[in-house]
């Protein structure tokens, strides 16, 4: 139903209107939430099933809901009329409420009629006139139902009342009246009302994980002018390059790079990990987290839709609007429910004038009503979006983004996941740990040349040795000539000698190793650590060892995934000796060492050949094409926008925990789901027989078409209160 249905320009309590999300356009476009493709620039009713449509983007701030006011307000007028109507007929019925003499027969019919009227022809107008746009439109849906059984209800009773001698006997009771069920088309209005007023503030809480997630972001921040002195300007007003002063406890307005000062970020809302992270020059800062204690001068490197945030924004309302695969079997119910219930209702009505007891002709018209109202189709169209819209906002406030519906449902099936060593289950910062001249050159001359090199790569690997030689002391000198070997390592001309830095492989194809050095490359990989060969005018020179150590969450996240009965394959670029020590130290079995970039798309295609359900998590662009061909491709941390586009799950950190998290949110949204849709199909093929009279045979037992409309708003309010039980997921 609809929330937040009117785009006003809502302010702060500083004046500032919120920044929108990433993809928000200027003006809001509103959706079904049951029918995504449907979408128009005005709020109305959508014309398949006759929803209210509601906004496509959630507001920053949470906005009156015009269509719940209506709503409430038509409840509260309509049960005024209907409870003394309820209490007339139902309490003279029964014997509990005497009406004065004056008061009885046929004026008590006329003061009914007046009471009903206003319920009926008010109360019931948004219902109406849904109904009557799905026969123009033939869509019939939900409305369409409830239209048929009150008006029916009550176009009887008021002719009934108004021409009671045209009815013939068989409608009369055993008193010579024509029996009026005003109070029955009245109490379902009102039942009906009820319930789509506690859908609506049900359903206004699935939107409550993203809302929390925009109001991270700060409406306000302090920049520093070129002479020094500070501002404080709305956050729209921020550009890139701007230096902002973060001063203890703010918010951290747009991405950026810290450039003076050092402090402890708090990152919980945006990954889920409880740890402040430590900041210093040259540490990323994201928008919506919360600076501690220290103070911060930052550059700003991403503003408006280009933050962090707002990506995640747009990616989790785009995927709260689309429809898993599941959904076509209800979708498919749906399309011939209605018309279905329809026969089945005009097929009770004949089956009780003929064979009903008397006076059959209201036993008939009753049972049909209730047939009509119970059937409705509401819960088995909420059951996949509900849950889906629930899910991926809480996946968000755990750092888990999912693409779309359709990822989160094959999630559900991975049993194997194969991962890259180095920034998922080691810390992804290798340092240089051993230096050996093989040479008659010294091991700072060796590490001088192989960082001179190597400063211009971008590889971790290459990083962690020039971040080595500057620890060192030792001087890195100009490269020229440079050339990258993609897999192999790089080249370069440093002082006039020629400079290889990179793997076994990369200097084989120059000259023969010998056994000694072969050895000693050996012993360092069987330690853990990475060998890079040094060349130098084109003989082997030496060797560098670097280790990544092992994450100190890795051991527990691989229990996790266990715990998940996923099998954990590792891939590197690491010899073999290297890999296997690490893998030894983990407990995995399965691993593919010196792996090239190409190879991990075939590697990936090999497992799906074997039977396996494959998700692949990478951070790089070389790893685009396996997150592609992989059955779930998970983008790790931030990464690159390449990996996060060919990716259908994104991990805002870059860990394990974060891939075990994401299979357990897909696998118990995916059971909230066929919960949901179990009791709808339940709901209903016990309700439709109930209603049309199965039982009065046996046990004398009728569904009064007021209890009726009870039920079809209860199996609605279960479906969505079943899917809300997924924003407290313990994940």
């Amino acid at each position: 139903m609809n929330h937040c249905c009117h785009n006003t320009a809502l302010k702060d309590e500083t004046g500032n209107k919120p920044p929108a999300p990433a993809g928000v356009p200027a003006k809001t476009v509103y959706t079904c939430p049951m029918h995504p493709e449907v979408e128009q620039p005005d709020p109305g009713s959508c014309p398949k099933c006759g929803m209210a449509l509601e906004p496509k983007y959630v507001a920053p701030v949470k906005e009156e809901n015009h269509e719940l006011k209506d709503l409430s307000r038509r409840f509260v007028v309509s049960a005024v009329f209907a409870l003394p109507l309820l209490l007339i007929s139902m309490g003279t019925d029964l014997g509990i409420v005497s009406v004065p003499r004056w008061l009885a027969g046929r004026k008590l019919v006329w003061l009914q009629l007046l009471l009903a009227s206003p319920v009926v022809l008010w109360g019931a107008r948004p219902f109406f006139k849904r109904g009557i746009e799905s026969f123009k439109t033939f869509n019939l849906n939900m409305f369409t139902l409830i239209t048929i059984g009150v008006a029916v209800a009550y176009i009887y009773s008021v002719i009934a009342t108004v021409f009671p001698g045209i009815f013939p006997a068989a409608f009369k009771n055993p008193t010579g009246l024509v029996p009026v069920y005003f109070e029955a088309s009245a109490v379902i209005v009102v039942l009906v009302l009820l319930g789509q007023v506690l859908e609506h503030k049900a359903r206004d809480r699935t939107s409550s994980a993203i809302r929390e997630l925009l109001q991270l972001v700060p409406p306000q921040a302090t920049r520093i002018k070129a002479d020094g002195t500070e501002e404080t300007v709305p956050l729209e007003h921020v550009n890139t390059g701007d230096l902002l002063r973060i001063r203890p406890g703010d918010k951290i307005p747009v991405d950026g790079v810290v450039t003076e000062g050092s402090s402890t970020v708090d990152e919980s809302m945006l990954t889920g990990e409880p740890l402040p992270v430590e900041k210093t020059p040259g540490s990323k800062l994201i928008a919506g987290t919360v600076n501690n204690t220290g103070s911060l001068i930052m550059r700003a490197t991403k503003v408006g839709a280009e933050t962090l945030l707002s990506q995640i924004v747009a990616m989790v309302s785009e995927a709260q609007r689309s429809r898993a695969p599941v959904q076509r079997l209800a979708d498919t119910v749906s399309a011939y429910f209605v018309p279905a219930v329809v026969i089945s209702a005009v097929i009770t009505f004949i089956v009780w004038a003929l064979y009903g007891p008397t006076p059959s002709f209201s036993y008939a018209l009753l049972n049909s009503i209730a047939v009509l109202i119970i059937a409705c189709p509401c819960a088995l169209g909420l059951a996949t979006p509900m849950s889906i819209m629930v899910s991926t906002g809480t996946g968000a406030k755990h750092g888990i983004l999912v693409k779309d519906a359709a990822t989160l449902e094959t999630l559900e099936k991975v049993d194997t996941v194969v991962v890259d060593k180095t920034g998922t289950l080691t810390e992804g910062r290798p340092k240089l740990v051993s230096t050996y001249s093989h040479s008659d050159i010294n091991e700072d001359k060796l590490l001088s040349l192989a960082a001179s090199v190597e400063v211009a790569s971008e590889h971790p690997l290459a990083a962690a040795i020039v971040a080595g030689a500057k620890e060192r002391g030792v001087p890195i000198s100009e490269v020229k000539d440079f050339t990258a070997v993609v897999g192999k390592g790089v080249t370069g001309f440093v002082t006039g000698i020629k400079v290889a830095v990179g793997t076994q492989k990369l200097l084989e194809e120059t000259s023969p190793l010998d056994n000694n050095l072969l050895e000693r490359a050996e012993k360092l990989r069987l330690e853990g650590q990475t060998v890079m060969f040094v060349a130098l005018n084109g003989k082997p020179a030496g060797l560098l060892g670097v280790a990544d150590p092992v994450k100190s969450s890795t051991p527990e996240a691989l229990k996790m995934l266990a715990g998940e009965r996923v099998k954990v394959v590792m891939l590197t670029g690491d010899n073999l000796l290297t890999a296997k020590a690490i893998a030894q130290k983990l407990g995995i079995t399965d691993l593919h060492a010196e792996v090239m970039p190409q190879d991990k798309y075939k590697i990936v295609k090999d497992l799906q050949a074997s039977g396996r359900t494959v998700a692949m998590a990478g951070d790089g662009i070389n790893d685009a094409p396996a997150l592609a061909q992989a059955d779930v491709g998970i983008a790790m941390g931030t990464g690159t926008d390449i990996a996060m586009q060919a990716a259908g799950i994104t991990l805002v950190k870059g860990d394990l925990r974060g891939i075990a998290r994401a299979i357990k949110l897909s696998r118990l949204t995916m059971r909230n789901i066929r919960q949901n849709l179990f009791f709808a199909f339940v709901y209903n093929a016990l309700g439709v027989p109930l209603a049309a009279g199965v039982l009065y045979p046996f046990y004398g037992v009728l569904l009064n078409p007021m209890f009726a409309a009870l039920a079809m708003s209860l199996s609605s309010l279960s479906v969505v209160g079943n899917a809300l039980r997924l924003r407290s997921l313990q994940i």
